[in-house]
């Protein structure tokens, strides 16, 4: 079956000419006798567009402009009686797939160049098919890899919380022991949030803060409790075994990568702002700043809580201690504002 061709020539006769050898070679033809007729009658149904370069009104040239801007992708070839090193190099510039002169001799070099142009259009058909098979295919891709990314953060976040509710279990059962400590960790994650709000962090530092304080004493699962509930005052030896649980901890917490900077905070929770704490002995802007507000609520906990040895402090009592501290073991901008609220509300964190 032939192709359909559009022609567009103000010359009756060369219309006529066109139509009857294309129809020889078995295409469809409709022709036109301006260019404004061409671009009201082209539609992806033609392959190609045989064009006269001299029209009135609307020239080829001017045409194709026109075809151009309308991002029609038909080959055109250009019909001339004129054959000038100008009109070719205007016509290369506009586009233009090749030219036909007329009046038409060489009838077998005229259907090879129709032909060819033919083959041309059937070549941006497929390629332009091709191109939208290939979208479709990487947006359905892209769909695809969008439901598998969000079920592995589905499933990651599962684990991620079994594996956060397991190890508070964990750390319960072991503060639980001990009537002393009971309840410890719960205070502090609730001191450690009031302290971080009134602090304006933001949700992703809450949520780290929440972690880290929730497991900040994790370390003493491996420790033997009977040093943590001797009464009285330790020996060397124990104080030293005590001050390996941060770097303990933060050795527990280490396989849980989603956790990293939460191990940090682990680690150093023991360190002050003067870098005289342990393990690592370092202060000042190297602490974190959520290890420094968890330094603080753990301080005032461990002073306002009873323990077998000693008797705790009021809130008033721990405040003073907490400021008297600041500087050398503490924040101070933190304390302040760990002051001004505790003091308000230090009836609220044991309920």
């Amino acid at each position: 079956m032939g192709s359909k061709i559009l022609v567009a020539d103000d010359d009756t006769l060369v219309r006529t000419t066109i139509r009857k050898i294309l129809h020889m070679f078995h295409h469809d033809v409709v022709e036109v006798e301006s260019g404004r007729q061409v671009l009201e009658q082209v539609s992806d149904e033609f392959d190609v567009i045989v064009l006269d370069i001299n029209m009135p009104g609307m020239d080829g040239f001017e045409t194709l402009e026109r075809l151009n801007q309308q991002q029609v992708d038909i080959p055109v070839l250009f019909l001339t009686g004129a054959s000038s090193m100008e009109y070719a190099i205007k016509a290369i510039h506009l586009g233009a797939y090749d030219f036909l002169t007329k009046p038409i001799v060489d009838i077998e070099l005229f259907h090879i160049k129709v032909k060819q142009a033919v083959e041309k259009r059937q070549f941006l058909l497929q390629e332009k098919a091709y191109k939208r098979q290939l979208e479709i295919e990487v947006q359905a891709k892209t769909h695809e890899l969008a439901e598998k990314t969000l079920l592995l953060e589905q499933h990651s976040s599962h684990l991620e919380n079994a594996t956060v509710q397991i190890m508070t279990s964990l750390q319960i059962a072991m503060e639980e022991k001990d009537e002393y400590t009971a309840g410890h960790t719960h205070r502090v994650t609730k001191l450690a949030l009031l302290l971080g709000q009134e602090a304006c962090l933001s949700n992703e530092d809450i949520m780290v803060l929440r972690r880290a304080s929730q497991f900040h004493d994790i370390g003493k699962l491996v420790i033997d409790l009977s040093c943590i509930q001797k009464a009285g005052a330790l020996t060397p030896m124990e104080w030293e075994l005590i001050k390996k649980h941060p770097g303990i901890g933060a050795s527990i917490i280490e396989p849980l990568t989603f956790m990293d900077r939460e191990r940090e905070i682990i680690r150093h929770h023991h360190e002050k702002i003067d870098g005289s704490g342990y393990p690592d002995g370092i202060g000042g802007s190297e602490l974190d700043p959520l290890t420094r507000i968890i330094t603080i609520a753990d301080s005032y906990d461990a002073m306002t809580s009873r323990r077998n040895y000693r008797n705790n402090l009021t809130p008033v009592e721990a405040v003073g201690e907490l400021r008297r501290c600041a500087a050398t073991q503490f924040d101070v901008e933190l304390v302040e504002v760990f002051a001004r609220v505790v003091l308000s509300t230090y009836s609220l964190y044991k309920q």
